[in-house]
């Protein structure tokens, strides 16, 4: 079982952005370039505990310190928990095809965290809590040799507005000593309009209650982010690291009245243990 990563991804948006690259981190260590049929038919488990911070709520000023569990579990092609490839820390999915080179799959996830609470911050206020909600999602990974080329496409089924976001990703692998891996590499979201209005609008009745102008955004790329990150395998179970990603929020998110901060920085660190 490879083991997650992108925030800023779940798309800079969650609070649980910031462990989708620390379980990838943990990824390019302890797993193998190609799935080895001699493990289909066993379960694997992961457990550990994070900690990152992040701005309170997309496009915040203020930050906040956040503690993550790492629970996740496989067998053969099918996941749950944290879901290995398909950046969610809380799902259950499967692999519908693995090569040395190629890892497709879709996943059913739920939000770890509420997204965004009133209460987060006296600049929402007026503005109402963004719920939990449920998502359905494709992946589709390529990996040549020290790169691997990420997308996803997750829409909310929930029935909550939060639309439908697309992620790509780009990340190369470096490994200085036996046990020790660094990947670094770009990343982008795009979001649809109703996406963009859950976050980043503001209507009429939110309006009056908040004093922000009104704001209706469009679909289009929301942010853009680089991430740089390490990971370190003490043993053949136990792996530590850390993870670093700076995003900016772009066109009619980086322009909401909602945003007090365009430039975002997102970081933490975790230890896991498999077997």
């Amino acid at each position: 079982m490879r083991y997650l990563r992108k925030p800023g991804p779940r798309h800079l948006l969650l609070s649980i952005a910031m462990f989708l690259p620390l379980s990838n981190a943990m990824a390019d260590t302890d797993a193998p370039a190609a799935p080895d049929p001699s493990q289909n038919d066993k379960w694997h488990f992961t457990v550990g505990a994070g900690v990152f911070s992040e701005p309170k709520y997309p496009g915040a000023s203020d930050r906040k310190f956040q503690p993550v569990p790492l629970l996740g579990a496989s067998y053969g092609r099918y996941f749950i928990g944290a879901s290995p490839d398909a950046e969610t820390p809380l799902g259950l999915g499967a692999y519908l095809y693995r090569d040395s080179h190629w890892r497709v799959g879709a996943v059913v996830s739920y939000d770890f965290i509420k997204p965004r609470k009133e209460s987060d911050d006296s600049h929402l206020r007026g503005l109402g809590d963004i719920d939990r909600t449920a998502h359905a999602s494709v992946f589709v990974n390529y990996t040549l040799a020290w790169l691997t080329a990420r997308s996803s496409v997750s829409t909310d089924i929930g029935g909550k507005h939060q639309g439908t976001t697309a992620t790509v990703d780009l990340e190369a692998k470096y490994s200085p000593i036996e046990r020790l891996t660094l990947t670094a590499g770009p990343g982008l979201t795009w979001a649809s309009s109703q996406y963009e209005q859950t976050f980043y609008g503001v209507t009429a009745a939110q309006s009056a209650l908040s004093g922000l102008r009104q704001y209706s955004p469009k679909s289009g790329i929301s942010s853009v982010r680089f991430s740089v990150g390490a990971s370190y395998r003490l043993t053949d179970h136990w792996n530590v690291g850390t993870r670093v990603t700076a995003s900016n929020l772009r066109g009619d998110a980086g322009n909401s009245p909602v945003v007090e901060k365009k430039d975002q920085i997102f970081y933490g660190a975790f230890a896991s243990y498999r077997f």
